[in-house]
């Protein structure tokens, strides 16, 4: 009994080195040494070199002279991720996306008909940060006015911030990304800040 009991004991030892301190130390350093900026949470910065979010996070934006994400049911917390839950057939999932599409078309002068869905519906994870081009288009108008640039400048930004996520992936446009490169842009008047 006490043979079998030793050798368990060993083993176990190390089993606890290998996989929980050797493996983790080697992942991380690796994963930090081959991809920093990821290893680091992704962390995008202004002009001024501050820190003002995540790539991987959505961030709710207020103001005309910002590009708006997708609507997040936890407020674009990412301590809270999560969907509404609310299902395809739910009356007040229905009742606030036509709320949110009355709000959209009252301020960017869209036809309700003609709003991406992804501008009315929130993502499962209720962060995402892309939006698809056509949602960002359809804001071009709005953030080109409220920025003093031309709406060709800004449809200019757009594709520059289109990404390809994945080899089969659709386009998609991050939101904070795109603002960045909207807020180093010389304009007429207007605060440069993405916070």
């Amino acid at each position: 009994m006490r043979p079998v009991l030793l050798s368990s004991l060993r083993l176990m030892v190390v089993l606890a080195a290998l996989l929980g301190l050797l493996y983790p130390f080697v992942t991380t350093t690796l994963g930090g040494a081959l991809f920093p900026f990821q290893a680091e949470g992704s962390v995008l910065h202004d002009a001024r070199g501050q820190a003002v979010g995540s790539a991987l996070v959505g961030q709710s934006f207020e103001g005309a002279q910002y590009f708006h994400g997708r609507p997040s049911a936890v407020a674009n917390d990412p301590m809270s991720v999560g969907g509404s839950n609310l299902a395809a057939g739910n009356g007040a999932l229905r009742e606030r996306a036509a709320q949110e599409a009355d709000r959209l078309a009252a301020r960017d002068g869209l036809v309700i008909g003609e709003i991406p869905v992804d501008l009315l519906a929130a993502s499962g994870s209720g962060i995402d940060p892309h939006i698809s081009p056509k949602a960002a288009l359809v804001q071009v108008a709005r953030v080109s006015q409220a920025r003093g640039l031309t709406p060709e400048t800004v449809k200019q930004a757009v594709e520059a911030a289109t990404e390809y996520r994945g080899l089969l992936g659709e386009p998609a446009v991050n939101v904070l990304r795109l603002n960045l490169a909207l807020a180093a842009m010389p304009s007429a008047g207007v605060t440069q800040d993405v916070r």
